[in-house]
């Protein structure tokens, strides 16, 4: 078992490659649908996800894809499914199991993720259905107050509870203690709470008999808030981030997959690739984007099939420019290619 956790998540952060989140849930991605001006609805979630996972050439630059429930068992308009779909093309099939975040019981303001109950029995079918790893994502607000101890405790326990029993059922877990980066914070303050984020959950791993080997870590990148006035250039955001994890993740994780957040497509490329510029780290640095590779795709799709050689080609462009930042590879000559010749 050790040593299947330990190869498929190295696959998962392979060079050059890194991992597509498509698991939003049904209600967000009617949100993103309605607002490219997409009617939203199942037939439409389940269309937009095949336009990508058809898409030839992706594969050379992700290693896999997460999945929302509603995704893992939905097929092609062949009636291929879709986790069958991706394991044929080399990419490994992923799925969401966390429920989302709920108001914390005797916490102002504050998130739980839950989902816990029952996960093991989940767990279980997702493996005999083909997914090969997770991914549960923990919601840490962040101001001058927030957030409080106990938030950042209760959120730590449950990422490491889900985490073991992934492992027992033979599925690498992704653990996602995002701190979000909306409102006016500095950059230190950031760095701060993300350092003592990152260091509660990975004692609560320990606590909880985690195999470091066979897990991955899904950090935000250390930025200033999005409405600091104060902002950092893309070196420091590179600089602050990396010193942040040596700090906190041991070198035993094989890698490190960060989140695209509210980032620009173009920022959070960019920022990928200069630490991948920036010398060998304990970990592989790689990517676990949603929003950062689909979002051009979905505008230019609109719904509409006569759109959908023009979407993947917006889709494949990405997935080519966040290769390239995996490498540290990364132009803006790259980024300013004909997306038709990707």
């Amino acid at each position: 078992m050790t040593e299947q956790l330990q190869q498929t998540a190295s696959a998962l952060v392979a060079q050059g490659k890194g991992i597509l989140a498509a698991d939003e849930s049904n209600g967000t991605m009617d949100k993103r649908l309605k607002a490219a001006g997409v009617e939203p609805g199942e037939e439409l979630r389940r269309a937009l996800r095949e336009v990508l996972f058809t898409t030839e050439g992706v594969a050379d630059h992700i290693s896999g894809v997460i999945l929302y429930d509603e995704t893992f068992r939905q097929s092609t308009a062949d009636g291929t499914p879709f986790p069958q779909l991706l394991e044929a093309q080399g990419v490994v099939p992923g799925i969401k199991v966390d429920t989302g975040a709920k108001p914390l019981a005797g916490a102002d303001d504050e998130k739980v993720t839950e989902g816990l109950d029952g996960l093991r029995e989940r767990l279980a079918e997702y493996y005999e259905g083909g997914a090969r790893f997770a991914k549960w994502r923990a919601v840490i607000d962040l101001d001058d107050r927030l957030p409080s101890d106990y938030c950042v405790h209760v959120n730590a326990h449950a990422l490491a509870r889900y985490a073991a029993l992934c492992q027992e059922a033979q599925i690498v877990p992704i653990v996602e203690p995002e701190v979000l980066m909306d409102g006016a914070h500095t950059i230190d303050r950031s760095e701060e709470v993300t350092g003592a984020a990152l260091a509660a959950v990975f004692d609560e791993l320990r606590s909880q008999r985690v195999l470091l080997e066979g897990m991955l870590l899904k950090p935000n990148m250390v930025l200033a808030g999005y409405e600091c006035p104060e902002q950092p250039d893309d070196e420091e955001v590179a600089e602050r981030t990396l010193r942040c994890l040596r700090r906190h993740v041991p070198g035993a994780v094989p890698g490190i997959v960060f989140l695209s957040g509210g980032q620009s497509d173009e920022d959070a490329t960019a920022r990928l690739n200069l630490m991948n510029q920036m010398g060998a780290q304990p970990w592989e640095i790689s990517f676990s984007y949603g929003r950062g590779l689909q979002a051009a795709a979905l505008t230019t799709w609109h719904g509409d099939a006569a759109n959908v050689d023009a979407a993947q080609a917006q889709y494949r462009h990405r997935a080519r420019c966040t290769g390239a930042a995996r490498r540290g590879e990364y132009t803006e000559s790259i980024e300013h290619e004909l997306v038709g010749s990707s």
